[in-house]
């Protein structure tokens, strides 16, 4: 158990050394999350970092959807016993003030992609229901999270392409997860093939950003509609003297792209309020493309690659139908058009496995008409 700088504060949770965390669950993760865009369809970025205590390793990646093409860097090295070290790679991760400002760097690399980025949080970060899911008796997920939108400044270079970042149109949503989930290589499912819930999932996750607050909505369902998680809120911005608002159990009305399991436009609702929001797709980052969150080609989070691993790839994104050819997890940005009138931008992630009847996705293979 080496000594590392988080020893110096007063944080021990343990009795162990800071590297340790409370449980030995190889699934232990603890994760960033974020999103940017510049109110438009020009590009949408989505990067992250990780830490996986118990399997020794650390991974970060950007994905950038640009023209025809997305654009992932990925690095991966091992993780070692100082936990303040938030870089990997050509990547950076700091904290400038908790919970509201943090600065992230991707260095210059032979792939042309770079970010020198300040973020700084619009609103209190929203602290979500705790998921917790088990499969007989053993916990397969238990994970907090916290979300928050907020502004950018900073550059950004993809392509041979320059881009000056002003928090007046360059905007995203980001989230802090940690917990346990299923990370590093795959294990054999044994018994967990006859659950009914392994056989499908439908999960939807949106901050809903606007100039002054925050609606966010979160929706998951097993394969015939029977909700598991659910949030509507509306949160104010830093500054707007009113309180959180519950809106209600959200609705869902989602249309998809031919071919596809990727939304076109979707409309959401919310029991407690008259309030709707129209969702129009602007642009999609597949994160099965490259970023480890669906382990396509043997890269996943916390998937051991050696004691530093860096890479550069390119995909063809040219067509909603070329893009379902790589299963993944879509982050869709959009448009949002409330029905009081007022616009906003941000990300409908959306995700279907296996089967979902509610829109008639009855096969584990089946796709829109």
């Amino acid at each position: 158990m080496p000594l590392g700088p988080m020893d110096d504060y007063l944080a021990h949770q343990t009795t162990d050394t800071f590297d340790h965390v409370f449980t030995s669950d190889r699934n232990f993760f603890d994760r960033y999350y974020f999103n940017l865009h510049n109110s438009s369809d020009d590009l949408f970025m989505v990067f992250g970092l990780g830490q996986y205590p118990n399997l020794g390793v650390t991974d970060a990646f950007v994905c950038i959807s640009h023209g025809d093409t997305q654009h992932t860097v990925r690095a991966s090295r091992e993780l070692g016993s100082d936990r303040m070290d938030t870089s990997v790679g050509p990547f950076k991760f700091e904290v400038i003030e908790g919970l509201k400002k943090l600065r992230i760097t991707c260095d210059e690399n032979e792939w042309g992609i770079g970010f020198d980025v300040t973020w700084n949080g619009s609103q209190p970060p929203l602290e979500e229901p705790k998921s917790i899911k088990k499969s007989f008796n053993r916990t397969t997920m238990e994970n907090a999270r916290f979300a928050q939108t907020g502004t950018y400044s900073g550059t950004v270079e993809v392509a041979g392409k320059s881009y000056d970042v002003r928090p007046d149109k360059w905007k995203g949503a980001r989230d802090r997860s940690w917990g346990v989930r299923a990370v590093g290589e795959a294990e054999a499912p044994g018994i967990r093939v006859t659950e009914e819930r392994m056989h499908g999932f439908f999960h939807n996750w949106m901050p809903m950003q606007f100039d002054d607050y925050m609606i966010k909505c979160f929706i998951e369902e097993g394969p015939d509609g029977n909700r598991v998680m659910e949030e509507g809120i509306k949160v104010h911005n830093y500054g707007v003297d009113k309180d959180n608002e519950l809106l209600g159990s959200p609705t869902h009305q989602m249309r998809y792209h031919s071919g596809t399991r990727e939304i076109a436009s979707a409309t959401i609702g919310f029991a407690n309020s008259d309030l709707t929001v129209e969702n129009t797709a602007l642009r999609t980052v597949n994160l099965g493309m490259g970023s480890g969150y669906i382990n396509t080609d043997g890269w996943g989070h916390g998937v051991y690659q050696g004691p530093l691993k860096i890479e550069g790839l390119t995909y063809d994104i040219s067509s909603p139908k070329i893009r379902a050819k790589t299963f993944g997890l879509n982050e869709t940005l959009c448009r949002f058009d409330a029905s009081n009138g007022d616009v906003g931008y941000g990300m409908h992630e959306n995700f279907i496995v296996g089967i979902y009847r509610p829109y008639g996705f009855d096969a584990g293979d089946t796709m829109a008409p």
